[in-house]
């Protein structure tokens, strides 16, 4: 819902201020499908307000997996691109919405579907926000709520930095969505102003790191944002950041077998992230076939883990979901099912 329009069309009837909240309760708290729902208005309101979108993006399609652990949703824009994103059903109870903030992705990771695609354009802040509104409503039907939101879904969240701030004050402002600062976590490949303005502006959100590689020569061969914002560079603003906001940075590491696997690269791994000791956590991730690289056997993957635990650092085994109904990580490319 884009509010300037809203408000600009309820001055231009005279209506009363309240209806605006009203409406925001309508969209953002009880998650309804339009203005036609709205049964604390009168009727010739809501036929007025019918020129304006109640929601920008329009449900397509929803792809749950065989244990319903995950549900993708295949979302159309006004201009006819397709975006994805994915409720995440977790066993204690949480509900985790994984939002998109671009259509396609200009960064050309060769280890992940979305890069494949190219960029087309920045989301909008209603656009992303809708995301979680779609979202919400199918979860509300299950008596259901979202807990946490993550920006993993298409698109590097920092090259659209004007409209994901804008969403995160929506999405944490109790008059809207509500949702507190440390449920909602946003990754980025490395884009070091965008860190600098989440130290500033957002300290309580949670930042990833999508590291995957532990030296700069192999890490500029698989993603090419490397090269404008070098391993060193990138450190140097995770330490600045921590420095600022004394919050844990996830560093996130999918597994390529025979690429980044290896005890080499464990102990390089070490070596980098050991100085930040406790405010650092690995995050290991299972690779998603896109044709590109071959997965990590468990055998591999166990020995890398180890070595790095035994050295003292946090790490865990990220759970896949929605593999199945191609919703895991990496595999988004803004595709129905059929």
């Amino acid at each position: 819902m884009n509010h300037q329009n809203f408000e600009a069309k309820l001055n231009e009837l005279k209506a009363p201020k309240y209806r605006f909240q009203q409406a925001m309760r309508a969209y953002y708290k009880d998650f309804l499908g339009s203005w036609d729902d709205i049964s604390t208005w009168p009727k010739d309101l809501r036929l007025e307000c019918r020129s304006l979108a109640w929601s920008p993006l329009k449900l397509a399609e929803t792809s749950p997996d065989l244990e319903f652990s995950s549900i993708k949703l295949l979302l159309e824009t006004e201009d006819r691109h397709f975006i994805e994103t994915v409720i995440i059903r977790h066993q204690d109870g949480r509900n985790t919405v994984c939002i998109s903030s671009q259509v396609g992705c200009a960064m050309g990771c060769g280890f992940c579907a979305t890069g494949t695609l190219g960029f087309t354009r920045n989301l909008s802040a209603e656009e992303i926000v809708d995301q979680v509104i779609q979202a919400a409503r199918i979860l509300n039907q299950q008596e259901a709520k979202v807990t946490n939101i993550v920006f993993m879904g298409m698109g590097e969240p920092f090259n659209n930095p004007d409209n994901v701030f804008e969403t995160l004050r929506l999405l944490m402002h109790p008059d809207y969505f509500g949702l507190g600062a440390r449920h909602i976590s946003i990754s980025t490949c490395g884009i070091i102003p965008g860190i600098q303005r989440l130290a500033k502006e957002a300290p309580q959100v949670n930042l990833a790191i999508s590291l995957h590689a532990p030296d700069q020569l192999l890490r500029a061969q698989i993603m090419p944002v490397a090269k404008a914002y070098s391993l060193d560079k990138l450190m140097d603003a995770v330490k600045d950041y921590l420095k600022r906001t004394n919050r844990k940075v996830m560093f996130e590491y999918v597994m390529l077998n025979g690429v980044n696997d290896g005890l080499e690269q464990a102990e390089k791994l070490v070596k980098l992230l050991g100085p930040l000791k406790q405010l650092a956590h690995i995050n290991l991730i299972k690779y998603h076939d896109t044709g590109t690289f071959k997965a990590t056997d468990e055998k591999r993957r166990r020995e890398f883990f180890e070595h790095i635990r035994k050295n003292g650092l946090s790490i865990t085994q990220r759970v896949s979901f929605g593999e199945q109904i191609k919703a895991a990580c990496g595999q988004l490319a803004g595709k129905n099912q059929s």
